[in-house]
């Protein structure tokens, strides 16, 4: 088995923990925008479910059901009878990586395949998360090219799942697809996000509404980190994200947009990586 390990001066060196981003990532206009999505600009059938015994809104593209724009519900998830008296607590530890290491392999025709190298040893750097090579073992996630967008599972799903990344997936959008494999989810999601956050409905595209549903109005209890809303999560989407007419869908109480980062996990999602996994 091979695991990978870190230079951690070339990695710190470059960029200490997400201090490294810049202005380029503000969100003055919304083509600039690089929110993760499993078949950009395809929009599905919207449809309700059961996901692990609580309510859920989602689309289905190409017969993939997609939750909030990257997150692939896995589809017996959404059928077995056999989730639904699971609390959110016990389906959130069931979905961790046993002894925090993530089995993977790497499709061999995956364009640039140092992008998820790059995104393993960031994660390695700053987490007690570790990624090794599968031979037999039977949970397990495989990047692979979808020839588009990036998505991912939500934390260990049980047999082969997938992180899909196209060739527009960089490795900051890698870093944040592997953060949904580890279990997170969307820092808008938190079920305190009103507190610091407005949802502008009318901006949003259509069948895109439900993506901005907190842990509450999907029925279920998120898992919220101490310390409030992250505005410098990795897992957070853009003031634009999924806009209608390019004005903006997510700002802050005082309407102001804020930028967004996809170059590493921030210190709350570090502390929230290490709560999940201690």
């Amino acid at each position: 088995m091979k695991v990978y390990t870190l230079l951690l001066t070339s990695i710190i060196g470059a960029c200490t923990i997400f201090s490294c981003a810049t202005d380029s990532n503000d969100m003055a206009h919304p083509q600039a925008d690089n929110t993760e999505q499993a078949f950009p600009n395809q929009v599905g059938v919207q449809k309700t479910g059961t996901f692990r015994g609580t309510p859920v809104t989602y689309q289905e593209i190409n017969g993939t059901p997609i939750f909030q724009g990257d997150i692939i519900l896995s589809p017996d998830d959404l059928t077995d009878p056999n989730h639904a008296t699971n609390g959110a607590g016990r389906t959130l530890k069931s979905l961790r990586w046993t002894g925090k290491i993530v089995y993977y392999t790497i499709d061999p025709n995956i364009p640039s395949p140092e992008r998820i190298t790059n995104a393993m040893n960031h994660w390695i750097a700053n987490t007690g998360i570790r990624f090794v090579e599968r031979t037999t073992q039977y949970s397990y996630v495989t990047f692979r090219d979808n020839g588009g967008g990036c998505s991912s599972s939500i934390g260990r799903v049980g047999g082969q799942q997938f992180i899909m990344m196209g060739l527009g997936c960089t490795t900051g959008n890698i870093i944040h697809e592997i953060g949904h494999t580890v279990g997170l989810y969307h820092e808008h999601s938190r079920a305190d996000r009103d507190t610091y956050l407005t949802i502008n409905q009318a901006n949003i595209a259509s069948g895109y509404e439900s993506e901005f549903q907190t842990y509450t109005q999907m029925g279920r209890d998120g898992f919220d980190q101490a310390g409030g809303l992250d505005f410098g999560s990795i897992m957070l989407y853009g003031s634009y994200a999924f806009s209608a007419n390019g004005q903006p869908t997510i700002t802050k109480k005082d309407g102001s947009t804020f930028p967004f980062q996809r170059d590493g996990l921030s210190p709350l999602d570090i502390a929230t990586v290490q709560t999940m996994y201690p």
